[in-house]
């Protein structure tokens, strides 16, 4: 059997790395084309099933995934969202009136909150992140 000298498997690496670079950016996302190139070819592993886990290309597909989310943090960073507006955003999104919020109490003290004259104390908001399977976090 013969083996590779480091020079080969560095050459071979580098042939391979080379190949799928063509296909996929696998490298920072340094401007908008690179960063349209990115979203189109993450879209093509996802169609092709990567976000399976099991799937042979849903490392590669994670990984762009990283890449991408690194260029959206530093050039569309989030606005921060109050937990009230979070609320009011779910609950228009699930179609939730204010009588159906029994993680939060009565519909008086609902009506209190979402009107902002009280706030969302821990247990209300680890309840409401339960029920909308979302991070507690939204709501502190």
């Amino acid at each position: 059997m013969e083996t590779l000298t480091e020079r080969e498997v560095i050459d071979k690496i580098t042939s391979h790395f080379r190949v799928l670079g063509s296909l996929i950016p696998l490298h920072p996302i340094r401007s908008e084309d690179d960063y349209d190139n990115a979203v189109s070819a993450l879209n093509r592993l996802l169609d092709a099933g990567a976000a399976d886990e099991t799937h042979a290309l849903a490392d590669l597909a994670a990984m762009l995934g990283t890449l991408i989310a690194a260029y959206d943090e530093k050039h569309y960073p989030a606005m921060p969202v109050s937990p009230l507006a979070m609320l009011r955003f779910l609950m228009d999104q699930h179609q939730v009136s204010q009588s159906e919020l029994p993680e939060i109490g009565n519909e008086d003290l609902v009506s209190d909150i979402l009107n902002g004259k009280r706030a969302l104390n821990t247990a209300q908001s680890k309840a409401l992140a339960a029920r909308f399977h979302v991070p507690v976090a939204l709501f502190t």
